[in-house]
């Protein structure tokens, strides 16, 4: 498949995923225990997001060591570098989402990260490395698919009693992602791939659901209060 159904056939693939995806969603959101939840959650966003930009930046390198001979390196590479910037301090964000919240930043930063976070990351530098960049735009399109709904953060304020400072992050992403999403399906609609890249997109991005759903179920199983 090449033009412009390419970004269509992957949405219908990750379609058929999302119920349980928006499931797992609900779950975290749930109110009983809901303010240490959303710090726990911000921690473990805090361990996905750093690894953000490294890896598109490991992917560009792919991409320019890949080039000219390869006809996708090329604008992949040249949208990787847009979007490295697009994304740049987005993990210092949530590190003063974490101090508003009360919380230790410094336990963010210095922190292991969950195996579920490392598998998630990992399995994109194993396709960076040994087969094709291209496959990081699975990870990035239900990354950015998935964001955070409009006014989710107002309402987290309104129902935890954290402060609104606490929700930069979750506010900012709920703006940007549409116009990033937007421009990743005008890509991959665009880029000349393989049926096997193709194939790779499609794997990446349905391994990164279920990463993401199995991270969002074990946040809304940690206990909490009243709040």
């Amino acid at each position: 498949m090449s033009g412009p159904g390419r970004s269509a056939a992957l949405r219908v693939k990750l379609d058929l995923a999302a119920p349980v995806l928006d499931a797992a969603t609900a779950a975290l959101w749930e109110p009983s225990g809901r303010a240490r939840r959303y710090v726990a959650y911000l921690y473990a966003m805090h361990a996905l997001v750093r690894a953000s930009v490294p890896l598109m930046e490991r992917a560009a390198r792919r991409c320019a060591e890949l080039a000219p001979g390869d006809p996708v390196a090329g604008p992949l590479g040249r949208y990787l570098e847009r979007h490295i910037e697009e994304e740049r301090g987005h993990d210092e964000w949530l590190l003063a989402d974490l101090a508003a919240a009360g919380a230790d930043p410094a336990a963010a930063r210095d922190g292991l990260g969950a195996p579920v976070v490392a598998g998630l990351a990992g399995a994109q530098y194993y396709w960076i490395e040994h087969h094709h960049p291209v496959a990081l735009l699975g990870y990035i399109r239900v990354l950015e698919g998935h964001a955070p709904a409009p006014r989710l953060a107002d309402r987290l304020a309104a129902r935890t009693g954290l402060p609104a400072a606490a929700f930069r992050t979750v506010r900012d992403h709920a703006d940007l992602d549409s116009g990033h999403l937007a421009a990743l399906d005008a890509l991959l609609d665009d880029l000349p791939l393989t049926p096997g890249q193709e194939a790779a997109v499609a794997v990446s991005a349905l391994h990164t659901t279920d990463g993401v759903t199995r991270l969002f179920l074990q946040l809304a199983a940690i206990p909490g209060g009243s709040a």
